[in-house]
């Protein structure tokens, strides 16, 4: 209760508890605050889980303490060869999956997430996964920044230019199909879609001193 009630004097939103479910059906989403973590959920009392970002339980946290990684394409993307693990800002965070199987191949991973809500799920689950013993020294080459990426950017010294500046827009929603995952829809819902794409990838382009790496959907328009 006392850390739900910082986080709404901190964010300046309403506080709600178990007691008050029919006043949280006025609000399309939740930050959900448990003694698990911190979540994302929908209102209303036969909405799902919540959604919480896990890098030590469930398939991303099995993936980082059990993989090598080896086949994972961003990996290969962003130019991890042998002992070569370049230094990545990854300017749009998201749920941090990408930046963390990052991290977990040696890469030095600088996270920037515009959203104050989705940036409270990254610092709760950083703090959660950095007391566990496996995947603690994976964590600590993630630094997370809450705030807009193309300013953090324009900001930077030429000699803290990343050596790789990935991109991961959110893509509006194609259809309305089960094959969304719940986590993308919930995150959709929030954010909607990116539209400073192309002005990121013009910034990233200045600031990257070996690549710039998109991921993008494949019937996406070219950026540029």
């Amino acid at each position: 209760l006392a850390q739900a009630t910082e986080i709404a004097r901190r964010m300046k939103l309403p506080l709600l508890d178990d007691s008050q479910s029919q006043d949280s059906e006025r609000f399309a989403l939740l930050i959900w605050v448990a003694e698990s973590g911190i979540g994302l959920r929908q209102s209303g009392r036969k909405a799902p889980n919540p959604v919480l970002i896990d890098f030590v339980g469930g398939t991303l946290g099995f993936r980082g303490k059990n993989s090598s990684h080896s086949k994972e394409l961003v990996a290969n993307a962003v130019g991890v060869k042998g002992e070569h693990t370049p230094k990545v800002l990854d300017a749009t965070a998201g749920l941090g999956r990408d930046a963390f199987i990052l991290a977990s191949r040696g890469c030095d991973v600088q996270m920037l997430e515009r959203s104050p809500v989705v940036a409270l799920m990254l610092e709760d689950a950083l703090r959660r996964a950095s007391g566990d013993a496996e995947v603690a020294s994976v964590v600590e080459r993630m630094q997370l920044h809450q705030g807009d990426a193309s300013d953090f950017m324009r900001s930077l010294r030429p000699d803290e230019f990343p050596e790789v500046v990935y991109l991961d827009p959110m893509f509006p929603e194609r259809s309305k199909t089960a094959s969304v995952k719940k986590e993308m829809r919930l995150l959709q819902q929030l954010l909607g879609a990116d539209l400073d794409t192309r002005e990121l990838f013009e910034i990233a382009l200045r600031v990257a001193t070996r690549r710039v790496v998109v991921k993008r959907p494949r019937l996406a328009p070219c950026i540029r």
